[in-house]
């Protein structure tokens, strides 16, 4: 049986399928409420429960309404390229060094590395304070672009930032001020608000790290965000955004439709990402949708226009929202897909380089059916096709190519044949201090008894030392557990480079920030 009685029974499952201190979800179709439910406790030391009421932090679903707040101030965002190539002063040179326009930012495809990534090779301690003073010193420091602005996507947090302090300088008011007058009251939602300093909310809802097994602890965050990280709502205020969303459905000109139209890149190629919302395919169907992520929070919202079906999952914890609002979805649409047939493990599994990032794409066994491709901020798992290829539903693909592998990213506007990484045992001759002239920082790597541990250093403090990890001579992962907040940059590739067999530099990357040159000093 479909709709409200198998919502409810997938409702009751959520809390421990997921299980944490307290979490919140709703189930909308045609703007009508069919479920909504909030359980747990938002503050477990001071016992306040979670209700749909309880003000929550939305993370990186914020970047739509900063989008928003821009669309409906200025409906040619192109009138404030200007301002963006002023905030990057340091940006000169060469096509790569031509600034970004408002639109790239808005599509993240500026070309921009991620500054929450960038503050780790400054050496920020993960606890500490980064405030305004820091962000624009990251941001203001930049030299050099990953791509071409237009020609790629990549996800960069600081676009958003970079839209929201550019809206209060054009304004002369503050970004909360203007969302309340131009987003929040339009849409009813009563209770939201721009909560940039994420130590605490103001109803004293507390976000959660840690597991059943382990314990839970207040998540210790010392940040502050704006456009990219900083809306606070509860589960009322998300309902009423998603009741606004479909009330304007048949309005090409209405504020949400504007935000989830169609976007290309610089090429014309189609791109899955605009305007702070994703665009996707889920059970065949076409999906906006968002996620927000940070520490001790996770959350995700989407809309299937066809069915009139609205989803929003809210943890104070760090479970995966993503799984339970597509579990919701398929509950309201009554459309599980069958269990898939396993396929057989591939014989290209093994350890590559991708030639113009630079990165490390590792190819590992995962369950019957599926391999696990370690390159971008997570791990991605990939299903096996009867073909000999092996992908997943957003089009991430790898295909056994002449001369390695090829892999194809079609939301990042990105195809590429990897290479397989020399084979060969690593050497321990890597250690020594290198520096990166473009950010005036650097890593350090010692050697203790044989096991090799970096860490990296600059303005912003001392980053702590980690175990490197070898992946194939001279190729080296230094793990990063998390950066400023959330985990954006996985594992940093370590790329050595000899001269006459010394080693005379490394290429720093990841798939959020890379290609930066560290040169070998002493």
């Amino acid at each position: 049986m479909t709709g409200p009685h198998t919502l409810d029974t997938v409702l009751d499952t959520l809390p421990h399928l997921y299980p944490g201190p307290g979490g919140a979800a709703a189930v909308l179709r045609d703007g009508v409420v069919l479920e909504r439910r909030a359980w747990g406790f938002a503050n477990a030391e001071r016992r306040i429960p979670f209700t749909p009421a309880t003000l929550f932090r939305m993370c990186s679903i914020t970047k739509q309404f900063a989008c928003a707040a821009m669309l409906d101030l200025f409906p040619d965002p192109t009138v404030l390229d200007g301002d963006v190539a002023g905030r990057l002063p340091l940006l000169k040179g060469g096509p790569e060094g031509v600034a970004p326009g408002m639109l790239h930012l808005a599509h993240n495809q500026s070309g921009l590395r991620d500054y929450w990534a960038v503050a780790m090779l400054h050496g920020s301690p993960v606890e500490a304070p980064f405030g305004d003073a820091e962000a624009r010193a990251v941001i203001g420091g930049t030299r050099t672009l990953q791509f071409v602005p237009g020609t790629r996507y990549s996800y960069v947090n600081q676009n958003f930032r970079l839209i929201s302090d550019i809206l209060e300088a054009r304004t002369g008011r503050g970004f909360g001020e203007l969302l309340r007058e131009r987003v929040f009251g339009p849409a009813g939602m009563g209770s939201a608000l721009v909560a940039a300093d994420t130590r605490a909310m103001p109803d004293g809802t507390e976000g959660y790290e840690g597991s059943v097994g382990a314990g839970f602890r207040a998540a210790e965050n010392r940040i502050v965000w704006t456009g990219d990280a900083g809306l606070g709502a509860s589960l009322d205020d998300m309902v009423a955004w998603e009741r606004f969303i479909d009330a304007t459905r048949d309005e090409p000109d209405s504020l949400y439709w504007r935000l989830a139209g169609p976007v290309a890149f610089a090429d014309g190629s189609p791109a899955p990402y605009g305007f702070g919302v994703g665009r996707r395919m889920e059970r065949g169907r076409m999906v906006t949708a968002h996620g927000g992520a940070l520490r001790g929070w996770r959350s995700h919202r989407l809309y299937v226009p066809g069915a009139r079906v609205s989803v929003v999952v809210m943890f104070n914890h760090m479970a995966d929202a993503a799984a339970a609002a597509s579990r919701l979805l398929a509950a309201a649409m009554g459309d599980e897909p069958p269990p898939p047939e396993p396929a057989a493990a591939p014989g290209w599994l093994g350890v590559y380089r991708e030639p113009e990032t630079g990165l490390s794409a590792r190819v590992e066994e995962a369950a019957a059916g599926w391999v696990r491709l370690r390159y971008g901020i997570v791990p991605e798992w990939l299903e096996m096709q009867g073909d000999g290829s092996a992908g997943v539903a957003n089009g991430v693909r790898l295909v056994p190519a002449e001369g390695g592998l090829r892999m194809e990213r079609p939301g990042e506007n990105f195809s590429s044949v990897l290479f397989s990484a020399a084979a060969g045992t690593a050497v321990l001759d890597v250690a020594g201090r290198y520096r990166c002239a473009e950010l005036d920082a650097v890593l350090t790597v010692v050697d203790t008894a044989g096991v090799l541990y970096g860490g990296f250093s600059g303005f912003l403090g001392l980053g702590r030392m980690e175990m490197l990890v070898a992946v194939a001579p001279d190729l080296w992962a230094l793990p990063c557990p998390r950066a400023l907040d959330h985990t954006p940059p996985g594992d940093w590739t370590l790329a050595f480079e000899r001269e006459q067999s010394r080693v005379v530099r490394v290429v720093v990357g990841c798939w959020l920030a890379r290609g930066l040159v560290y040169e070998r000093e002493g």
